[in-house]
């Protein structure tokens, strides 16, 4: 294995070498971007470490067999620090200099929307990990022909909020706090807004802050004035911890929910007891028996728990690798072509991509309850 690091330019590559014989395989270049720093650099990290440890265990079985000829994998990654006009950057990289037949990532969907043009002047799919947004694959109507995902979309999670807010928590009142600058937010927001009151509840109020803020207190208290029977948060860790902590100083006592934002060891850790007895929507069971293998190998090679990140980017690599086999050549419009077809089997669910949304079709959502500091999975819960 060969390690290239090249700081100055952000750029961590990966290059792995045939351990399948005498002769060394050609390379297949698939590139990845993510947070490897700032506030998400906890997921970048645990996607990037995936994707290396998939690619390292692919290269030592013999590599990838597309239309008869072996090849290896090379992962090259780019840290785009979160930033939207970053992604745009790190992708035209990676496509017209690094010369990628694919792209694996981004989680947040306001850094995987603006890549399209790029990705589809380079005819470079990409595949994004826990991008929820429906506009990442699909604009005014028409699909975007090189963009893909492997999780299910916003507003499925946010019916499954509702719906399970109403329906088996018996709010009929809900606030909502959300942020204003993010597009997976408010995307959330709309559908859980939309479909609460579908059902018959009331959203008491409606709530919003910017990316970096700090100080959710003049909200809470407009919320905590309305006594809602529960409040929707769909944000992530960092920002839910913060003003979880905020909302019971304020003697805010109701439960707290969210969507797939949520998540981290550092949510347990930052939010302590303002979290407990708190929900959300995640795209899986940590403890379902498909994902342990993966867990196990993950833990063992690099000595900490994986994210959600790693689970959905795992799923990715799968999509990625059954679809090589089937393009034919390792071109990326041959790439682009074979996922809309996909059907395979991953460890958080069947993956049936359809082309005409370039989503995956029929994945179930997960609640989770936050007991005992620990994520306990309540079951699978299907919108209507």
């Amino acid at each position: 294995m060969r390690i290239r690091n090249i700081v100055a330019a952000a750029v961590v590559a990966l290059a792995l070498a045939s351990c399948g014989g005498e002769k060394q395989a050609d390379v297949i270049k698939v590139g990845w971007f993510g947070a490897l720093t700032g506030d998400q650099a906890v997921w970048g990290n645990n996607e990037f470490n995936t994707v290396k440890m998939l690619f390292e265990e692919i290269n030592a079985a013999g590599g990838v067999t597309v239309g008869g000829k072996a090849y290896t994998l090379e992962a090259v990654g780019y840290d785009n620090k979160g930033d939207a006009q970053e992604a745009v950057n790190v992708v035209r990289r990676l496509t017209s200099q690094d010369k990628v037949v694919a792209v694996l990532g981004p989680n947040a969907s306001g850094n995987a929307i603006p890549i399209a043009p790029i990705l589809e002047g380079a005819k470079v799919p990409d595949i994004a990990t826990v991008a929820t947004n429906p506009k990442v694959t699909v604009l005014d109507g028409k699909v975007k022909p090189y963009n893909f995902r492997v999780c299910f979309i916003d507003p499925y999670q946010g019916a499954v909020a509702a719906g399970y807010a109403f329906d088996v928590l018996g709010a009929r009142r809900a606030a909502v706090l959300y942020d204003v600058s993010d597009d997976y937010s408010q995307g959330l927001r709309e559908f859980f807004i939309e479909n609460f009151e579908k059902k018959g509840g009331a959203v008491v109020a409606d709530e919003s802050f910017k990316s970096g803020d700090v100080d959710f207190r003049p909200q809470l208290s407009k919320i905590k004035a309305q006594n809602p029977d529960i409040i929707f948060m769909p944000y992530f860790f960092k920002e839910v911890a913060l003003s979880a902590n905020q909302a019971r100083e304020l003697g805010i006592t109701q439960v707290l929910m969210g969507g797939d934002g949520w998540p981290s060891d550092q949510l347990i850790s930052m939010g302590g007891a303002a979290v407990e007895g708190c929900y959300f929507v995640n795209h899986l069971d940590y403890e379902d028996p498909d994902v342990a293998d993966y867990k196990a190998r993950y833990l063992k090679k690099y000595g900490i728990e994986t994210e959600l990140n790693g689970y959905l980017v795992h799923d990715a690599v799968v999509l990625l690798v059954d679809a090589l086999k089937r393009a034919g050549e390792p071109s990326g419009e041959a790439i682009a072509k074979a996922l809309e077809s996909a059907d395979v089997k991953g460890i958080t669910g069947r993956i049936k991509i359809s082309p005409q949304t370039h989503n995956p079709e029929g994945k179930d959502a997960a609640i989770i309850k936050i007991v005992g500091g620990k994520y306990i999975f309540q079951q699978k819960y299907a919108a209507e």
